[in-house]
């Protein structure tokens, strides 16, 4: 990799990678937890730069964060949609709630809206089995979740999100 392209890194990606002076392979998963940390997501850049730093190629860092479900590649939106598909939360449809969400937001798991306001990510479990379904937005949770129910919710969200435009 020329220098001219180690340029274009990541903003803060070299301090991180300054942490790991002689980092190999096996600092991978370390350096891509720190990076998603300080930055929200794993940027296109900022893989290209950890491969440069570990010797690895992109395509290896891609392929190990991939693997990992704790990794994105996105932003998350202004408002971070989680929802819980553990064994309770099943149970009581939080399958139907999902495809609603996904429906209503225009995005899939692991994606975020195209204005930046809503990212929406499955868990396995948020741990209120009692309140199932549950979803939670921004650490806020919303139990015995339907539908209906999430439609309001977002809705609610969306005037949130206009009341707090400057100029509003």
């Amino acid at each position: 990799m020329s220098q001219g392209s180690e340029k274009i890194q990541a903003p803060g990606l070299d301090s991180i990678l300054q942490r790991h002076p002689r980092a190999g392979r096996d600092s991978l998963i370390p350096i891509l937890q720190e990076v998603q940390e300080a930055r929200g997501y794993l940027s296109r850049d900022s893989i290209v730069g950890i491969g440069a730093h570990l010797k690895l190629p992109a395509s290896k860092i891609y392929g190990v964060a991939t693997f990992y479900n704790q990794f994105r590649f996105q932003p998350l939106g202004k408002y971070h949609v989680q929802v819980c598909r553990g064994t309770a939360c099943h149970v009581k449809g939080s399958a139907k709630v999902l495809d609603t969400l996904a429906r209503e937001l225009r995005i899939a798991p692991g994606q975020t809206s195209r204005d930046g306001l809503f990212s929406l990510e499955v868990v396995a479990c948020i741990g209120a089995c009692g309140l199932a379904p549950v979803i939670s937005i921004n650490g806020e949770f919303f139990a015995g979740a339907t539908p209906e129910k999430v439609r309001k919710i977002i809705k609610a969200y969306r005037g949130k999100a206009v009341e707090n435009e400057p100029g509003a």
